[in-house]
């Protein structure tokens, strides 16, 4: 349920529920949020929230340098032990590197969490690209580059439940079929890349292939997106599947 979907009368019982649901109110539209925005996303009593949000602050779990919240450092810099951020990234950020000095245009890394993929690292190319998701943004696996590279090498349980959760039509060329979506994620092993042909913002198109950790799983998937017009599946792809498969030797490396 999203915040803004959840019940009023049901108030999380302990702190810790109560700080997750403040600290799930805030996404990449919603980087800031005032008292009364933070209520209104939360679905909590005005002061059940502030007294919350005043403990969180003390906390360094959220900062508030004017008249609105917003996450603290401290979460910034605990968020930078996970292992995904830190074992992972520190394995492919080279790759990440090299694929963006090749390409000139904006690359990612990221994983699944639940049915979406949560970006990990990102540089940006020349081409400003402000429509795309920011490190730790979400973003949809059944119709991104990077969901698509991780979903073609995972089990059928893991496809289910991405599909299960809703083919959303998030531009006119998206693919809302199930069997659609099926089909392409069948072409991407032989293929050796996914593909995103502005199916979340038009005039954008994505590349991606798949990261594997040590035991022979997929573990995050690496992305180049840019212009239509640039990214060009025949010239770009490739290069994709070379630093991925590059990142990939460099994860079992550290087995």
């Amino acid at each position: 349920m999203s915040p803004t979907e959840r019940d009023p009368t049901c108030v999380p019982a302990g702190g810790l529920e109560r700080a997750a649901v403040i600290l799930g109110a805030f996404d990449d539209t919603h980087r800031e949020l005032t008292l009364a925005s933070l209520v209104a996303r939360c679905g909590m009593p005005r002061s059940t929230t502030h007294r919350t949000a005043e403990r969180m602050i003390r906390l360094g779990w959220l900062d508030k340098p004017r008249d609105r919240y917003r996450i603290g450092n401290r979460l910034f810099e605990i968020s930078g032990l996970a292992p995904v951020r830190h074992e992972l990234r520190e394995a492919v950020l080279p790759f990440l590197q090299d694929l963006h000095h090749a390409t000139r245009n904006t690359v990612q890394l990221g994983v699944l969490d639940d049915t979406r993929v949560l970006i990990v690292e990102k540089i940006t190319g020349h081409r400003p690209m402000p429509m795309l998701s920011q490190v730790g943004g979400m973003i949809p696996a059944y119709c991104s580059g990077l969901g698509r590279a991780i979903l073609a090498h995972s089990d059928a349980a893991t496809v289910e439940a991405v599909l299960d959760a809703g083919l959303t039509a998030r531009t006119p060329r998206t693919l809302t079929s199930r069997v659609a979506v099926l089909r392409e994620l069948a072409a991407i092993p032989q293929r050796g890349w996914a593909l995103d042909r502005e199916e979340g913002n038009i005039g954008v198109s994505c590349v991606a292939a798949p990261v594997f950790g040590p035991f022979g799983d997929v573990v995050a998937a690496l992305s180049v997106t840019g212009p239509t017009t640039v990214v060009r599946a025949d010239r770009v792809g490739p290069a994709v599947r070379l630093a991925a498969a590059a990142a990939s030797r460099a994860s079992l490396r550290r087995r």
